[in-house]
């Protein structure tokens, strides 16, 4: 598969792995180049979980990149993932977040649409008392809405614009898929609430957060001082071939003591929870694992910390905002103390989250910093400069290998 070459004014440093250059956060003419090469081009864009529309006739409206779409099960019980766009006049049609209905109707024109997109009706289409109405040969069926491929895995739906996307395993590749059917197992899904925020970065900033072990144990202080996510636990960071998914995998330590945090000076080890129950995790996957986070190109963050599951999907808002909408899920036969734990551990995530909360910030800063420096370049040197899979935190691998497909990808 080739990509164009991009001719931009900035110039990626000669170093392939260790440095990006802060223009990639605010050249809107690379954030456009974005959209149709990455969110348009041939990726898999999570877009809902099949359990937040179980019935015929229910929706959710999101987005892939900036495009509006709506996520709709027909009368059949068919998905489909339609663009918000009357085929009359372009006008975005749907303004509810969720509902169900068995038609959509355009408010300008009230041509109405099938929730599997096919055009109903035309008012007038013969025109009034002999005048006016559609050409003779207008065909309702070559004028539907416009509806992108799907392809779902085990309840998670995702859809592309790109004739040339890959099967979704193939896409995933071997050791992500492994990871993603972890969580994803084919046990029927419950949706547990939603939150959504927007933070005044560059999106690739907030990819980039997940890839990055090393802040971790740094920037959230909560996760250090009680054993969540700390540089010291066992831990690995694995990649697909191509460098564009990843995956980080932790193991809660039972130690509050640090090995190396003579460097860290929040750390307070004498600090006691109001309330334990906020940290009483159980084990309910194969293996070890206490925190895995999984990051699908182009806009999906698998989150599972302790008993917390979460669905974190990126929408850019131009090249400084995106949105992060948070989609909480468990299990349908979750008894009543695992859904109640699952609630409970949510108030470590979100916007307002004792961990995430600092990521919001931080990448705000982050995004002030390249704004003021296009000229400057990025550092990405911790761990080496190699895109190999790693048995430790101290790295900013991930990233690196991020970039290489990025890259790759923009033709830079």
């Amino acid at each position: 598969m080739s990509f164009p070459t991009a001719e931009l004014a900035g110039s990626w440093p000669s170093s392939l792995t260790t440095r990006v250059p802060y223009w990639v956060y605010t050249d809107a003419d690379l954030y456009q180049r974005e959209l149709d090469l990455i969110f348009s081009g041939p990726s898999w864009n999570y877009v809902a979980l099949s359990a937040e529309i179980p019935e015929p006739g229910d929706f959710v409206r999101t987005s892939v990149g900036e495009l509006p779409v709506i996520v709709t099960r027909s009368r059949r019980g068919e998905i489909h993932v339609l663009v918000n766009r009357c085929a009359h006049r372009g006008v975005a049609f749907c303004h509810q977040a969720a509902g169900n209905a068995t038609t959509f109707t355009c408010p300008y024109h009230q041509w109405s649409y099938a929730s599997d997109g096919r055009l109903l009706g035309i008012p007038f289409k013969k025109g009034v008392g002999g005048h006016g109405g559609m050409p003779a040969d207008f065909d309702n069926s070559a004028h539907g809405l416009e509806q992108l491929r799907v392809t779902e895995r085990h309840g998670v739906v995702f859809a592309t614009r790109s004739a040339e996307t890959p099967p979704f395993e193939e896409y995933l590749g071997t050791t992500n898929i492994g990871w993603f059917d972890r969580v994803f197992d084919g046990r029927p899904l419950r949706v547990l609430g939603y939150q959504r925020q927007t933070v005044p970065a560059n999106w690739k900033l907030m990819f980039e957060n997940i890839k990055d072990p090393y802040h971790a144990s740094l920037l959230h202080v909560f996760l250090v001082t009680f054993g969540l996510f700390r540089a010291d636990n066992p831990s690995k960071t694995q990649m697909d071939p191509t460098g564009q998914h990843s995956v980080l995998v932790s193991q809660r330590s039972e130690q509050r003591a640090v090995v190396g945090t003579d460097d860290i000076a929040r750390v307070q080890h004498d600090l006691e929870l109001r309330d334990p129950r906020l940290l009483d995790p159980v084990r309910e996957f194969p293996g070890s694992a206490t925190v895995v986070m999984q990051t699908v190109w182009p806009n999906l963050i698998v989150q599972q910390q302790s008993n917390t599951l979460a669905m974190r999907q990126l929408v850019p808002r131009g090249v400084g905002n995106f949105e992060l909408h948070w989609t909480y899920f468990g299990y349908a036969d979750d008894d009543e103390a695992m859904h109640t734990r699952r609630l409970r551990q949510a108030n470590l995530m979100g916007p307002a989250g004792l961990v995430s909360i600092d990521d919001s910030e931080v990448m705000r800063l982050a995004q002030i910093g390249a704004e003021a420096g296009e000229d400057h370049d990025a550092l990405l040197d911790m761990g080496g400069a190699d895109l190999d899979d790693t048995e430790h935190m101290v790295t900013e691998v991930a990233i690196r290998a991020f970039y290489a497909h990025y890259r790759h990808v923009m033709g830079l």
